[in-house]
C-alpha cells in the first residue's frame, strides 16, 4: 500500500486551521514543498512564454481593442466556468492527480495548435480556441494548487512559503518576457511575423509541461477525506461551498475586493501593451523589444515585492497589506495613464509589479489560514471564478472603448474609480466587520 492510499497518511479534514502550529512539523514537508514548487516553476515558465507571445502577436498584428477583449474572454471565461466544478473536485479527489491531468490537457492543446499552424492554417479563431482549452485547464489546476500548498505546508510557515512561491513566480515572470521576446523576435524574422512565429514557443511549453508533471509525480500527496460523515454529492458540495462563503464575512469581503481589482485594475492594465504600440510606436521589431521591456519592468517589481513580503513584511498585518496595495493600484493606474514618456511608463509598470505581491500573497495566506482544509478547494475555486469572470467583463467594456477613447483616459478613469470603490469596501460597516474578522483569525494562528 502506498503512502497516498494509506488511511494512516490521510489528514484529519476536521482539524481546525492552525492546529498544526502547536505540534512538530510533519516529516519531509520541506522536501515536498521544494519539489512541488520546482515542478510548478518549470511548468509555469512554458505557460508564461506562450501567454506573452500570443498576446504580443495579437497586439502587433491586429492593434485592436476588440481583438484584445476577445482574447481576454476566451482566455479567462472558460476558467470561470470550469472552476465551478474544479473547486469541488479539489476537495473530493487527489489534488496532485488533478494538477497532472490539467497540465497534460493544456500541453496537448498547445501541441495540437502547433501542428495546425505548421500546416499553414492560422485563422485567429484557432488561437482563441487554444486559449479557451488552456483556460479550462487552469480552472482545474488553480484551486488544486492553491489547496495543495497548505496541505503539505505547516500553517506557521504558510506566509513565507507563499512569499517564496510568489518570488519564484515573479522571477519566472522576469525570465519569460525576455525569453519570449528573444524567441518571438527571431521567429518573427524567420516567418515574416506570421502566426507560425509562435510554433517554437508552443513546443517549449509542451516540454516544460512534461518536466513539471514528472517532478510532481514523485511527491506523495494523500487525498483529503472527510471523517465520520458520508460523502455528499457534487452539487451538495457546491451548495455547501456557496453557503459557506455567503456566511463567512472575511471570505465574502475578499472576493468582492478581488472582483474590484480584476475589473478596474487588471482588465485595463491588459491594454498597456496596446497603449505602448499606439502611443510609443517604434516599428515591429522594436515594438517586440519594448513589449518585453514593459513585462520585464513589471516582473522585476514583482520579484522585489515578493522578497519584501517574504522577509521584512512576513509578520506585518495581512489585511493592512491588502488594503494599502489595493489603493496603490488605483494611484498607479492613474500614473500609467498620465505617462508621457516611455521610460516613465516603464517605471510605473515596475511599481505596479512591486505592489502585486503585497495584495496576492497575504490574500492567499489569509484564505489558507482561515478556511478549513476540506473547504479550501471550493473557496479557491470561487476565487478563480471571480478573477476569471471579472477580468473578461472588464475587457468587454474597456477593450471596445480603447478603439474609441484614448487608453490613457481609460487608465486614469479606472484608477479614480478604484480609489472610490475600495475606499467604500473598507469603510462601510460590512468591510469593517470583515477586516476585524481577518485580524482575529490572523492572531489565532500566530
Amino acid at each position: 500500500m502506498t503512502e497516498e492510499d494509506s488511511p494512516e497518511s490521510t489528514p484529519d479534514a476536521d482539524a481546525a486551521p492552525g492546529a498544526d502550529a502547536a505540534v512538530d512539523d510533519p516529516p519531509h514537508w520541506l522536501r515536498k514543498v521544494v519539489l512541488f514548487l520546482s515542478g510548478q516553476t518549470v511548468s509555469l515558465l512554458g505557460s508564461m512564454l506562450v501567454q506573452y507571445a500570443v498576446f504580443w502577436y495579437l497586439t502587433i498584428t491586429y492593434q485592436s481593442g476588440v481583438i484584445m477583449a476577445l482574447a481576454a474572454v476566451f482566455g479567462f471565461l472558460p476558467q470561470a466556468i470550469v472552476s465551478i466544478f474544479g473547486g469541488v473536485w479539489a476537495d473530493r479527489h487527489n489534488r496532485k492527480l488533478l494538477i497532472i491531468a490539467a497540465d497534460a490537457s493544456i500541453a496537448l492543446a498547445t501541441l495540437a495548435l502547433a501542428v495546425i499552424l505548421l500546416s499553414g492554417y492560422d485563422a485567429v479563431w484557432i488561437i482563441f480556441a487554444a486559449l479557451a482549452v488552456r483556460s479550462a485547464g487552469t480552472g482545474i489546476q488553480m484551486p488544486a494548487v492553491s489547496a495543495l500548498i497548505p496541505q503539505i505546508t505547516p500553517t506557521r510557515h504558510l506566509l513565507r512559503v507563499n512569499g517564496i512561491n510568489g518570488t519564484i513566480q515573479s522571477a519566472m515572470a522576469l525570465l519569460a518576457p525576455a525569453g519570449a521576446g528573444a524567441i518571438f523576435a527571431w521567429s518573427s524574422a524567420v516567418n515574416g511575423g506570421s502566426a507560425a512565429s509562435l510554433i517554437p514557443i508552443f513546443l517549449i511549453d509542451v516540454v516544460t509541461a512534461v518536466i513539471g508533471i514528472a517532478i510532481l509525480a514523485t511527491i506523495a500527496v494523500p487525498t483529503i477525506r472527510r471523517v465520520g460523515a458520508e460523502t455528499p454529492g457534487y452539487f451538495a458540495d457546491l451548495v455547501d461551498g456557496i453557503r459557506y462563503i455567503a456566511h463567512h464575512a472575511f471570505v465574502r469581503w475578499l472576493l468582492v475586493v478581488f472582483a474590484i481589482i480584476f475589473l478596474l485594475t487588471v482588465a485595463p492594465s491588459n491594454l498597456t501593451p496596446l497603449m505602448l504600440v499606439r502611443s510609443f510606436p517604434a516599428g515591429t521589431e522594436q515594438d517586440v523589444v519594448n513589449l518585453a521591456v514593459l513585462e520585464v519592468s513589471f516582473s522585476i517589481g514583482m520579484v522585489l515585492g515578493g522578497i519584501l513580503v517574504a522577509s521584512f513584511f512576513a509578520r506585518r498585518s495581512r489585511i493592512g497589506m491588502i488594503i494599502v496595495s489595493s489603493l496603490s493600484f488605483g494611484a498607479l493606474s492613474i500614473g500609467l495613464g498620465l505617462s508621457a514618456n516611455i521610460w516613465v511608463f516603464f517605471a510605473f509598470m515596475f511599481l505596479v509589479g512591486l505592489a502585486v505581491p503585497f495584495f496576492s500573497t497575504p490574500s492567499m495566506t489569509l484564505l489558507q489560514e482561515t478556511v478549513e482544509p476540506e473547504r479550501q478547494g471550493r473557496v479557491f475555486g470561487f476565487v478563480g471564478i471571480v478573477m476569471a469572470v471579472a477580468m473578461p467583463i472588464g475587457m468587454t467594456v474597456f477593450g471596445p472603448l480603447a478603439d474609441i477613447v484614448a487608453i490613457e483616459v481609460l487608465l486614469v478613469a479606472a484608477g479614480l474609480l478604484t480609489f472610490t470603490v475600495i475606499g467604500a469596501a473598507v469603510w462601510l460597516p460590512a468591510g469593517r466587520r470583515a477586516v476585524a474578522a481577518a485580524r482575529t483569525a490572523t492572531a489565532s494562528v500566530r
